[in-house]
């Protein structure tokens, strides 16, 4: 794929120039002053399982892990030959009603030029009744004529409403049966890289099964822990800095997503089983978005590196945090 050569290349390149950068962090970042804390955690990308509507069998997988694939971007097939029956019976009702509406029309139609046809006739009698030319008889017969008219176009009149009312419910069958036909092909919700491959061809899975799970290289983070004298001074929405150890510590601009209510114990893969005996609260550092595509695909889930916060917002960031918030 040449554009992700391109993306490839284009993240390579912002490696490249953040290099020194990185190594002159590391020589003058030392001890932080106070209002800053550091804590160590691993980039993260959101996980996003793509999964089957409506069980079945499926009969084709468009991709294999590692993957980059687009929105809407066509993965797997489930056995849709019940489904396309549904449809085509639908597609033929939607028809018979259809015709059966134009039948109506025409019905209607005649039984209103029949009731304008007695409007005439009676008003033609009555006139001849003023001139004592037809009798009580003959023109009581007109109005009965026109009674009777009148009442047919009227029952004309309620059988096209409901021929109308069956076609727009087997507009709406079909609808939904299309819907069905159309979730039988799965396609990826976002852009991103296939993580795992969760099925073969062949399977057969319920309702809501997977079929695989996709990383969205637009929802990056860093997860890290502070205990609560760090942790209590944090806003989401603050800024934050992140240092990632196979980047040379180049600082990622990123911004504080989540702080957790809830204190735990940290877990086994912080450094020190010092730490790893305290309480403390994670904090998400997310990376935005613009910023990581012009990593490309550098940035992957499970680096680790080290994470900045501030504690006291009045506090600048140090030479060699103090990068940009906002991407060029």
């Amino acid at each position: 794929m040449k554009w992700r050569d391109v993306a490839v290349g284009a993240g390579a390149a912002v490696v490249a120039v953040g290099c020194a950068v990185g190594w002159y962090v590391v020589q003058h970042r030392g001890e932080l002053p106070p209002g800053l804390a550091r804590a160590n955690g691993r980039l993260e990308l959101a996980r996003i399982d793509v999964a089957v509507k409506y069980p079945g069998r499926i009969t084709a997988l468009e991709f294999h892990e590692g993957d980059v694939v687009a929105a809407g971007q066509v993965l797997a097939r489930e056995d849709d030959v019940s489904t396309r029956a549904s449809l085509d019976a639908a597609r033929a009702q939607l028809l018979a009603a259809q015709a059966n509406v134009a039948r109506a029309g025409a019905e209607r139609e005649a039984r209103q030029a029949g009731l304008h046809l007695a409007q005439l006739d009676l008003e033609h009698a009555r006139t001849m009744f003023r001139q004592h030319l037809v009798s009580d008889m003959e023109l009581s017969q007109h109005q009965t004529s026109l009674d009777t008219a009148t009442a047919a176009e009227s029952a004309a009149a309620r059988a096209v409403d409901a021929a109308t009312a069956a076609e727009q419910g087997a507009r709406a069958q079909v609808a939904q049966a299309q819907s069905v036909e159309d979730d039988m092909t799965i396609r990826a919700p976002v852009a991103g890289r296939i993580e795992y491959r969760i099925v073969e061809k062949g399977a057969v899975l319920p309702g809501g099964g997977r079929v695989a799970s996709l990383l969205d290289p637009t929802d990056m983070y860093l997860t890290i822990f502070y205990p609560s004298q760090q942790a209590g001074q944090l806003h989401v929405g603050d800024q934050a800095r992140i240092a990632l150890d196979a980047l040379h510590q180049q600082v990622i601009p990123a911004t504080i997503s989540f702080v957790s209510p809830e204190a735990q114990f940290t877990p086994k893969y912080v450094e020190t089983t010092t730490e790893r005996d305290k309480l403390v609260y994670r904090v998400k550092l997310r990376i935005d978005p613009a910023t990581a595509q012009r990593y490309g695909s550098v940035l992957k889930a499970g680096m680790t590196g080290d994470g900045y916060v501030r504690t006291d917002s009045a506090v600048h960031w140090p030479a060699g945090l103090d990068v940009a918030d906002t991407p060029q």
